[in-house]
This record gives C-alpha cells, structure tokens and sequence, in this order.
C-alpha cells in the first residue's frame, strides 16, 4: 500500500494517539514524542513499524503524538490513517484483519 496523501488519525486526548502520515520518496521515517517515551519509546517504535510492515507500506513518513496509548490503538491509528491517506472506502476495508 502507498501513502499518496496526508491523512490524520486519533486524538491528543489521554490514552490516545494522533498519528499523520504523509508521502516521502526514501523509505519509512518516523517521528514519535510520548508522555511515557523512556518507559515505551522502543515497543511504540517496534508496533508503529509492524503495523507498517503489516499494510506493505514501504515508503512515508509517519508522526506519532502519543498520550499513553495502549498497542491495539496505535495500531488502528496507524491503520485508519494509512487507509485514509489511500481513499479507501469503509465498504471495501478489511478493519482489524490485515493487522493481527
């Protein structure tokens, strides 16, 4: 899957996370800040770039504005905002079944 436009998912809100996602041309660059970095920087990296792997998305780069979001919502996060960046339809979306 290509990224082909920015496209936002999530919220600031307290658990959550925003994540952006926009087009690049040199592979996946990510970005992230978190309230609970030293604790959980490596393990967001690691879901965020699964996550990634998971939607053969090669090449965007990816901002993520953690609040302290557990591993199944940074994953619908990126998810949606990958899908959202590709005008995919709800209809033809396989929510949750591409990520496991």
């Amino acid at each position: 899957m290509q990224i082909e436009k920015n496209a936002v998912a999530g919220t600031l809100e307290s658990s959550d996370a925003m994540v952006t996602v926009e087009p690049a041309e040199n592979g996946i660059e990510l970005d992230i800040s978190s309230s609970v970095m030293n604790q959980y920087g490596r393990q967001i990296r690691a879901t965020v770039l699964e996550t990634l792997e998971r939607l053969d998305v090669t090449s965007g780069k990816v901002t993520v504005v953690d609040k302290g979001a557990l591993d199944c919502t940074l994953k619908a996060r990126v998810e949606c905002a990958v899908f959202r960046s590709c005008d995919k339809s709800a209809a033809g979306i396989p929510w949750g079944g591409v990520i496991r």
